[in-house]
């Protein structure tokens, strides 16, 4: 029976609204790092493949260099959030533990307030990269429907410009239309479907990040106001205590006045 006890009281000092917003945080993040990673590497081969692109010789920042950049930015987002989904979870297991039981004045409200802005502003941060991830799926989405108007209409001479959506400048003409060998050749390839699909389950593992910081910020939240008045009620009770204590005394004094007065 001790056992038992123990070990409900172990499973009840587990977060368990950290737990699942962390493990939500770690499945979108790997989604997005994993699917955005690979995805950019298939357009790649893409660009250089159909589209007969090749990377500029020196400094010069081209479509090439900003993909590595990006990259370079997703295994930096990797790791901060690796290292921050662990950080909540230390918190969200000491405040639990403050909320359980009261050690004194418990000083998790300062920290509750950081990681309260600090969640916020990633949510923020989140928000946008959601934003940015759906433009490449946008324009995956407008060459898989050219790949699929070809099939259906005979005859359609369809053209895609890279220069529409920024990727070259404007004097370089990085065209590919629908009666050239290479359009075909891209359409029938199952390269171009899987990019277009590793970039859907990117956008979708940055919109489960989203949804991981809203859960956190509600968690925090919730655990900032209890912690807080659970001080409060403390620092209330300890109150309460000393002035009874006070009363009592100043009764026992006067009871031993009378006493002596009598005798």
């Amino acid at each position: 029976m001790g056992c038992f006890e123990c070990c409900i009281k172990c499973l009840g000092g587990i977060p368990y609204a950290s737990l699942i917003a962390t493990i939500l945080l770690y499945a979108g993040v790997a989604l997005f790092c994993g699917c955005g990673h690979e995805a950019l590497s298939g357009t790649v081969n893409i660009l250089q493949t159909y589209f007969e692109m090749a990377r500029t010789a020196g400094d010069t920042l081209d479509v090439f260099t900003m993909i590595d950049i990006f990259k370079y930015v997703i295994y930096g987002i990797a790791a901060a959030f690796f290292v921050y989904g662990i950080l909540l979870m230390v918190e969200g297991f000491f405040t639990t533990g403050a909320i359980k039981d009261l050690y004194g004045d418990f000083k998790i409200t300062t920290c509750g307030r950081c990681f309260i802005m600090l969640t916020y502003l990633f949510m923020l941060a989140w928000l946008g990269v959601t934003a940015f991830t759906s433009l490449p799926v946008y324009m995956y989405f407008n060459l898989w429907t050219i790949c699929r108007n070809t099939t259906l209409v005979e005859g359609a001479n369809l053209c895609l410009d890279l220069r529409q959506f920024g990727i070259v400048t404007v004097g370089e003409e990085k065209k590919i239309c629908t009666v050239s060998e290479n359009f075909l050749r891209m359409c029938e390839s199952t390269e171009l479907n899987m990019t277009f699909h590793l970039f859907i389950v990117a956008l979708a593992g940055a919109g489960a990040a989203v949804i991981a910081m809203v859960h956190y910020l509600m968690v925090l939240s919730a655990n900032w106001a209890y912690v807080k008045d659970a001080c409060r009620m403390q620092k209330y009770e300890d109150i309460k205590s000393k002035e009874e204590q006070e009363l009592h005394d100043i009764h026992s004094t006067r009871s031993k006045e009378r006493l002596n007065a009598y005798t």
